[in-house]
């Protein structure tokens, strides 16, 4: 039977206890995000190549910043910086630069930096680092090696919207929301999925790069542009 993958914004009921765990882990993720941007940078000034996804967690995997998150957490992150430098290099835009560092820099008077601040980025947990309570609606998420202070994990109690039962989580997802100045979590559900009959029209699909689907209906069309189809493949991984 054909399934669907769904994403359910769930709001964290015992945030006090766990937000701690989660800026540790946020700011974890931008610290690896910038080591490995810093690395990529000089591969690409020392051999004009920017290193894939494979290389960047082969040379990183001993690094200090990588145990800062579960395994899977840590790859995800190099995951995302290496389809981010991916796109700008395939890019035939000028204007377009490189990835940033997620950090914040501040210098006194004299132009010397004195203190920098990272941002609290998404974390995301796959299959292996994931424990669901559904009993008692919980999550137990893995923590990174540099983080386990007694507790191998971080147990959230969440609130799933009305008339939503999370059934065969693939991922979670740790958001900081900075409107509200609080995480929340969003969980990615594979749900199956009852199979249509085919109606009697038909519509007309052209392939291809930049765009990779065009479709033609009898009164309508639909592009579906290679961005769109890179934040899914970010989120859904």
């Amino acid at each position: 039977m054909p399934t669907i993958r769904r994403t359910y914004v769930c709001r964290i009921q015992n945030h006090s206890q766990v937000a701690g765990a989660l800026d540790d882990h946020g700011w974890s993720a931008s610290k690896l995000w910038n080591v490995a941007n810093y690395y990529a940078r000089q591969q690409w000034d020392e051999t004009g190549e920017i290193p894939d996804e494979n290389e960047l967690k082969h040379e990183l995997k001993t690094y200090p910043k990588y145990k800062g998150l579960h395994s899977q957490s840590s790859q995800k992150v190099l995951e995302e910086l290496s389809e981010a430098f991916s796109s700008w290099f395939g890019s035939d835009d000028d204007r377009d630069n490189p990835p940033g560092y997620r950090k914040r820099n501040y210098y006194d008077n004299d132009g010397n930096r004195v203190h920098e601040e990272h941002p609290r980025s998404t974390v995301t947990w796959k299959q292996k680092g994931i424990r669901h309570d559904t009993k008692h609606g919980r999550l137990r998420l893995s923590k990174g090696k540099n983080h386990k202070d007694g507790r191998d994990f971080i147990l959230c109690e969440y609130q799933a919207p009305p008339a939503v039962e999370l059934e065969n989580i693939q991922q979670v997802r740790a958001v900081y929301n900075s409107g509200k100045d609080r995480w929340e979590l969003h969980i990615v559900c594979e749900k199956e999925i009852g199979a249509e009959s085919p109606g009697e029209n038909t519509a007309g699909v052209d392939l291809g790069i930049c765009n990779p689907a065009a479709v033609a209906f009898p009164d309508d069309a639909l592009l579906y542009p290679g961005n769109t189809l890179r934040e899914d493949k970010h989120y859904f991984q």
